[in-house]
């Protein structure tokens, strides 16, 4: 089978013990085989032919999280330790909630669900927009990019 790895090394994902789907309610052994195409290439325990594997297309896997290494830094972060956590300004005002980390070359983002029919807030995931994590308060500080609604008049020709 072919699996999209969200590892940092995408051949470990089999390292990691066995999956489990979305549901947590489906277990799979994986053995990586090769990669090939931004994919892994992995035996996957009791899908022996291409009917098995076609059933379990667009199937999510996730490893436990006991299983996951240790980050090598205090500036690192799961993004599972993120998502839900609060967002507040540098005042301390809550702005909403992590509710996704979006992938955005150099730098991710942080999708800000603010409630209400409010829009999300979207903020790069730098030292410098979010300069605070504290995932034992479960909160985020933000700076989110100022109002720019009058940057249309500026005068220019």
């Amino acid at each position: 089978m072919r699996i999209k790895s969200f590892t940092a090394v995408a051949e470990d994902i089999a390292a990691y013990g066995p999956l489990q789907d979305e549901a947590g309610t489906r277990t799979f052994e994986i053995a990586f085989n090769s990669a090939a195409r931004g994919l892994i290439v992995a035996t996957v325990a009791g899908v022996a032919d291409r009917s098995a594997a076609e059933a379990l297309r667009g199937t999510r896997l996730y490893a436990a999280r006991a299983n996951l290494p240790p980050l090598d830094d205090d500036d690192e972060y799961y993004h599972a330790d993120l998502l839900g956590l609060e967002a507040v300004d540098e005042g301390g005002a809550v702005i909403g909630r992590i509710s996704a980390i979006l992938p955005a070359g150099g730098a991710d983002v942080l999708e800000i669900e603010r409630g209400g029919e409010l829009q999300p807030l979207l903020v790069p995931f730098t030292r410098e927009d979010a300069p605070v994590v504290d995932i034992a308060r479960g909160r985020i500080v933000v700076i989110p990019l100022p109002d720019r609604e009058d940057d249309d008049d500026q005068g220019g020709p």
